[in-house]
């Protein structure tokens, strides 16, 4: 015998959605629309999602970096006047002499080629951030939206318990009235509907919340009054977990990516410690003689002071972190790995005895409702019946719930979004 709540799982969804939409709309507008299915509100948040827009925007800005550091130093234009103001023969503007003058600093050292290397670096790095970025919104995605479906299906869950303790009431009170039960259980019965109803309400909150974090994550300004298309159901036929780790998740590769990076780094400020070269080329007019002649120079600064000694000592530290980070992303992927998979297996099982367990509780509510109506069930049974298949309908969602995540975490692990074959 199927379960009550999988036999009219349609019904109450629509249901659902029609309550979220009531108890929502003291709070939001009323024009929210429902969410749509996962992979297409992926496809729409990814030109709208304040987190994935940020990873956008470094990756433009680390371009910008490696573009400023293909660029040479640029020359300097100097004009000199001299002998303006003397005395004796040079008095006056007769005997000025006029230097035109054009400086080019030589970077010695390979200092644009480590530049550009480093820019280059930055960018793959960038890149490698975007990606694990994009991987782990999918993930929160995922989540968000599985938690807001859980959300939705449990508030529909206990509109059903509020009515079936409603009806238990009205059962007991007839009774009463009718003197074949004592007033004890029309009490017993009344703090069961109040409690069943205080469920209630704590759901609702947590589907307001559910739905909120949802449109937060995002980027919607009006928060999702309902899920159309739902994951759980998936829980039943997703795949078992892949047999070996990923090579390199999308953490290790942005972490690889970063340390490539940082080495560049300490090249660049390695061979900022070599002093450039300035070159001077001008034209000199000689106002006294009547005469032009060309000069030329070279400047050389005297590194005694500056040796970019700290900054080089500070691209070795960050190398150092950069490859502190780099071991914890290789045991985090590890240890995630082994985790996520545990998981999945277990809520498998979770999945199967759950549905179990609400099949052989839906039948036993069933039952004790039976004897009670025909005065052979004590009130106390009905309700703990009635409650046991609440509570067993409620595991079942977490068990989908928690298959969902662990599929959801193997993807990211993998470096693929979520339940990406989506219709």
């Amino acid at each position: 015998m199927e379960p009550c709540f999988l036999k009219g799982a349609h019904a109450r969804l629509v249901m659902s959605a029609f309550m979220v939409l009531l108890i929502t709309g003291a709070s939001f507008p009323t024009k929210a629309d429902p969410a749509p299915p996962f992979l297409q509100l992926f496809r729409q948040t990814e030109a709208i999602a304040p987190r994935l827009a940020e990873s956008a925007a470094n990756v433009r800005a680390a371009e910008g970096q490696a573009l400023q550091a293909t660029v040479r130093p640029n020359p300097s234009l100097g004009l000199e006047v001299e002998n303006i103001g003397s005395s004796g023969r040079f008095s006056g503007l007769s005997n000025t002499q006029t230097t035109l003058s054009v400086n080019q600093p030589i970077e010695l050292g390979g200092k644009r080629s480590a530049r550009i290397a480093a820019g280059e670096a930055g960018i793959s790095a960038a890149q490698a951030r975007n990606r694990q970025v994009a991987v782990d919104f999918g993930y929160d995605l995922a989540i968000a939206y599985a938690g807001a479906e859980v959300a939705q299906a449990r508030t529909a869950l206990l509109e059903d318990a509020v009515m079936a303790a409603q009806e238990d009431l009205r059962a007991a009170r007839a009774l009463v009235n009718a003197g074949r039960e004592a007033d004890l259980r029309a009490v017993q019965a009344q703090a069961a509907a109040a409690a069943a109803e205080a469920d209630l309400e704590a759901a609702r909150a947590s589907a307001i919340n559910a739905f909120a974090q949802l449109a937060s994550l995002a980027g919607v300004p009006r928060p999702y009054t309902s899920v159309d298309a739902s994951l759980l159901p998936r829980a039943n036929s997703l795949t078992p977990p892949p047999g070996e780790p990923p090579a390199v998740t999308p953490a290790v590769a942005s972490a690889l990516a970063e340390r490539e990076a940082a080495a560049r780094r300490i090249t660049v400020e390695r061979t900022r410690a070599v002093p450039d070269v300035t070159a001077l080329l001008g034209i000199r007019r000689l106002t006294g003689d009547n005469a032009t002649v060309f000069v030329g120079g070279v400047s050389v600064p005297l590194p005694l002071f500056d040796k970019n000694r700290g900054n080089i000592s500070a691209a070795v530290a960050q190398l150092d972190a950069a490859d502190a980070r780099l071991t914890a992303a290789r045991l985090e992927a590890e240890n995630g790995y082994r985790s996520a998979a545990a998981q999945a297996r277990a809520a498998e099982t979770r999945v199967a005895a759950s549905a179990q367990a609400e099949t052989s509780a839906d039948e036993a509510y069933r039952l004790a409702r039976l004897g009670y109506d025909a005065g052979r069930t004590p009130l106390i049974e009905l309700l703990t019946t009635r409650r046991n298949l609440t509570v067993a309908q409620a595991a079942t969602l977490d068990a989908r719930l928690a298959r969902i995540t662990a599929e959801a975490a193997l993807a990211r692990l993998f470096g693929r979004i979520p339940f990406g074959d989506n219709p």
